[in-house]
């Protein structure tokens, strides 16, 4: 496929099936940040919600480390939903997880309730939220919070906004060599990237700081709020209500 081809924010490369691959030359401890991630979940959870389950990686992971889990997974994106249903139906996994299409800034403004469901014992994101604006990360924060359970908790490994356009250049040639030990060029990658385009209620990249994300769940109601991990452009955030 070309670049020309149109693709919905966070699938990314105009060909789904090249995600797996390209996402891990394109960000540096890809696999890292989401086990890291995964570690942040208590292993004895019974109902996760996933928002952004894209080709089923951090699925996969969850499924792997809480082994009585049921996940409810949505994505806006039917090619992505297709990729995670045929990765997990060569698993034993399959039958742990519900995929359901459909936008979860749409969630956040109360529709998709019977489908999604509520009582969630973890929430869990991945390169997803921040195709929101912020009014809506906050509007999105603050309804997963009601649909936990006391002392459930949220984590989300995204992209941030960098403090200063110094540590943004010194990311950015980390991200260059990173792709060039993988035995590719960040060129290269680039090129299989598709042309994306406003779905629903998400965007290009809406980036915002780390302290802003910190700020924002503490405003919608999260009584600890946490940042377990970070590299430079990529964190991982949430905590417990």
């Amino acid at each position: 496929m070309s670049q020309s081809t149109t693709i919905y924010p966070g699938e990314v490369f105009a060909d789904t099936q090249v995600f797996d691959i390209g996402i891990r030359q394109l960000l540096p401890y890809y696999d890292l940040m989401l086990d890291t991630l995964v570690a942040c979940v208590p292993s004895n959870s019974s109902r996760i919600l996933e928002l952004g389950c894209g080709t089923g990686e951090l699925s996969l992971k969850l499924l792997k480390h809480c082994p009585n889990a049921q996940i409810v997974a949505v994505d806006y994106s039917p090619r992505m939903i297709e990729m995670s249903k045929y990765k997990l139906g060569k698993t034993e996994f399959l039958e742990r997880i519900t995929f359901i299409q459909g936008d979860f800034g749409a969630w956040a403004n109360g529709e998709l309730k019977e489908e999604i469901g509520t009582n969630f014992d973890a929430c869990v994101s991945s390169l997803a939220i921040h195709h929101l604006i912020d009014e809506m990360k906050h509007k999105l924060l603050t309804y997963i919070g009601k649909n936990l359970v006391d002392g459930g908790s949220f984590w989300n490994a995204d992209p941030i906004l960098q403090e200063s356009p110094q540590l943004q250049e010194i990311y950015l040639k980390i991200r260059e060599q990173w792709t060039i030990n993988q035995g590719t060029t960040i060129e290269n990658v680039r090129s299989k990237i598709g042309n994306s385009q406003p779905q629903g209620y998400s965007g290009q990249d809406r980036l915002a700081t780390l302290e802003t994300h910190l700020k924002m769940l503490s405003s919608a109601g999260f009584k600890t709020v946490a940042n377990p991990w970070r590299l430079f452009g990529l964190a991982i955030f949430g905590g417990w209500v």
